[in-house]
């Protein structure tokens, strides 16, 4: 156990505290036993350990990864038993979709050691039905997406503005204290401006790293599947990355790689869970909705730049931006007249010059424009809705 709080207290140290993500402060830590999900590379790691170290008695809290080399023989639940009779209170595991058996050894924690407050993160394909145990009644999950402009703008330039709602967008509200040309700065968002990591050197490379892992690890590792699967997902992928935003083609697609028709649909939600892909329904009712999938997208800008600069279509990226943005507060989905629609409110996203002609006599209609600064009537800037969280 000596090797896991060392490296404890090595992360927490290292661990910065001046920047907390728009998930931080929605998670409700009271509770005795929460998931966080999310894609990898988008902080999850580094909110528990701030909330750790602004919020809790470090001594009476233990982080671990269930990577550690230390789980290659030892049991979560023997940990938790130590840790308890030890005077622990809160214990944080990360990666759990990493270990075997994960749920139902939760499920035992949770059971055995009702005064010990767990908080686990893991992939967003880690599912609390799957597996021995069903979690549903016992945990609360949480999920994380990446840096939203609003975020960006505060951890990468120190220029801090309030969250706005849609309806506030709408009403033009919007404004970022002391920048007066707001464009540049978005601009550099959409390229590198999502992970928080891309603070660091080398963006791109650590970029493809993060694909490959989601790809031939945690996809195959959650699928019980084998290698192979990972290749077929990496050269779909690249069909998809070279075509979107496309309406897909299963039958075609399943061509191409050797595979079923039937495949490809769980393909594709494989990728959208694991925050690879976003895929534009027709119908409002969540991922495993049944409405019918009418185009497919990479599921962030940066991923655009990093896997597909040579189809880095603009039309494309302000698609993708806005999709990405909208969803984790709004149910969006297709729009029968325009490109998206969002509780009866239609959108029609394009650049300076896009005219209103896609939504004459749509009731609720607005003309999203890229690369203008400040809207009016029924056209809103494009940067306005990177402000939404």
């Amino acid at each position: 156990m000596d090797s896991l709080l060392e490296h404890y207290h090595k992360l927490l140290k290292e661990t910065d505290t001046s920047f907390l993500r728009y998930k931080f402060f929605k998670i409700n830590w009271n509770n005795r036993l929460i998931g966080l999900t999310g894609p990898r590379g988008v902080g999850k790691t580094t909110l528990v350990l701030q909330h750790i170290k602004r919020d809790l008695n470090p001594e009476e809290t233990l982080y671990v990864t269930a990577e550690h080399f230390y789980f290659a023989d030892h049991r979560l639940f023997d940990l938790a038993d130590l840790f308890v009779k030890r005077g622990g209170k809160y214990l944080f595991i990360d990666e759990i979709h990493k270990y075997k058996d994960w749920s139902q050894e939760i499920k035992l924690i949770y059971d055995y050691f009702p005064k010990l407050n767990v908080v686990f993160t893991g992939s967003s394909i880690l599912d609390i039905h799957k597996g021995r145990a069903d979690l549903s009644r016992r945990v609360i999950m949480n999920s994380m997406q990446g840096l939203s402009f609003r975020e960006y703008l505060q951890f990468f330039h120190n220029i801090e503005t309030q969250i706005y709602s849609l309806d506030e967008i709408l009403a033009h509200k919007p404004e970022i204290p002391g920048v007066e040309h707001p464009l540049p700065l978005f601009e550099n968002y959409l390229q590198q401006g999502y992970y928080p990591f891309a603070k660091f050197d080398d963006y791109n490379i650590r970029l493809q790293q993060i694909v490959n892992q989601t790809l031939e690890g945690d996809i195959p590792l959650y699928a019980e599947m084998n290698m192979a699967l990972g290749r077929k997902l990496r050269q779909m992928l690249a069909i998809i990355a070279k075509s979107v935003p496309f309406k897909p083609n299963f039958t075609k697609i399943a061509g191409l790689l050797g595979v079923s028709r039937n495949n490809i649909s769980d393909y594709c939600l494989l990728m959208e869970e694991t925050g690879l892909i976003s895929q534009l329904r027709e119908s409002a009712g969540g991922i495993r909705s049944l409405g019918k999938v009418e185009k497919v997208y990479l599921d962030n800008t940066n991923l655009i730049f990093a896997l597909a600069s040579e189809n880095a279509n603009i039309g494309n990226i302000r698609e993708t931006f806005f999709i990405n943005q909208l969803r984790l507060n709004n149910n969006i989905v297709s729009s029968p007249v325009s490109d998206f629609e969002i509780d009866g409110m239609t959108f029609e996203v394009g650049g300076k010059s896009k005219e209103q002609k896609q939504i004459q006599g749509v009731e609720q209609g607005f003309v999203v424009k890229d690369n203008i600064e400040i809207g009016y009537a029924n056209v809103i800037p494009l940067w306005h809705f990177g402000l939404m969280y």
